[in-house]
């Protein structure tokens, strides 16, 4: 009976949620009143898991952030928050922290990413969390160049900003990991020393190492499978040229700067196996790397899950960081 329930946990049917749907479809035909409830009762839920998310060691008290807006395209003010932590010094390391969503949706401040900034910042790292343009109405390449702006709006403001421009480090999760990535891939690969400058090292979460992962038999998720299609305008047999573009296990070199992987091993959105096959290629190249992986942890694990191995995961990601950006 177990194995049965384990294949519909990981089944499409479970993990996309349809028999939501077939229940909303039943409820329409027998009560339209009882449907609409229903329908509020589910988005209610649906808002309160969106805004309770949180990391398991978010810190208590209250840290300062400032929003600056980093570049303005057809009228759309692209903005980032820059948490600062509690001890006052003239210049500190800083995070680029980038959202997940599928390159399709998510925000800088929602209240899981808010809670990965806080916590960095209790750790005495700035942490400046960035909005980018969406994949539906743009291209990949117009959210790589929000990406690459950013990080240049934070270089050029070093100053004003109190950030050391030589201490940097790349954070991403899931699409927002995968904008880390091949941003330092890509770079580094073609020697262009410019754009990786003051780079120390990047973090990632549950990252697409490989685009056409997301259409294997690992991956369950529909929205996930949507999304790609949607920001790269065609499916991977289609345009397989573009899909190995923006793959960042594409441009992997001897250059790459000190990569941390994590991933759970239960992913069914971006499958585990996506970062074996990466770690694999770091390895192959001698890029110094730490993989960390969850066992039971599913896609966004750490907001799900407060068990010994997450929080050990999370702090070693922090001491991952600071290692690498110590003065």
């Amino acid at each position: 009976m177990e194995f049965f329930r384990k294949r519909l946990r990981n089944s499409w049917f479970f993990v996309n949620k349809i028999y939501l749907f077939l229940l909303f479809l039943v409820l329409s035909f027998i009560s339209f009143t009882t449907f609409i409830y229903f329908l509020l009762f589910y988005f209610i839920i649906f808002v309160y898991r969106l805004f309770t998310r949180r990391i398991p060691l978010e810190p208590r008290e209250k840290y300062e952030y400032e929003t600056h807006v980093y570049k303005e395209s057809n009228g759309t003010k692209l903005k980032m928050d820059i948490w600062y932590p509690k001890v006052e010094k003239t210049k500190y390391p800083v995070v680029l922290f980038a959202h997940g969503g599928g390159w399709i949706s998510g925000f800088r401040n929602q209240p899981n990413n808010v809670s990965w900034c806080k916590f960095l910042a209790s750790n005495g790292l700035v942490a400046a969390s960035i909005d980018y343009r969406f994949g539906v109405k743009n291209t990949m390449a117009d959210i790589l160049s929000d990406y690459t702006d950013a990080l240049n709006y934070l270089r050029q403001n070093s100053e004003k900003l109190k950030i050391d421009k030589s201490r940097i480090m790349l954070m991403g999760l899931s699409a927002g990991g995968h904008l880390a990535l091949l941003y330092s891939a890509y770079y580094s690969f073609n020697n262009a020393k410019e754009y990786m400058k003051g780079i120390k090292g990047v973090v990632v979460y549950y990252a697409p190492s490989d685009l056409k992962d997301i259409f294997s038999d690992d991956s369950k998720s529909l929205f996930a499978k949507f999304a790609t299609l949607a920001t790269l305008k065609g499916s991977p047999q289609k345009i397989e040229d573009i899909y190995e573009y923006y793959s960042p296990i594409s441009w992997i070199s001897e250059r790459m700067p000190p990569i941390l992987v994590v991933h759970g091993k239960n992913d069914l959105v971006v499958p585990f196996s996506s970062s074996v096959k990466l770690v694999k290629k770091l390895k192959e190249k001698g890029v110094k790397y730490m993989f960390l992986v969850h066992k039971t942890g599913g896609h966004t694990f750490e907001f799900e899950l407060k068990d010994f191995q997450t929080v050990r995961i999370i702090e070693k990601t922090v001491k991952f960081i600071k290692e690498l950006t110590k003065e």
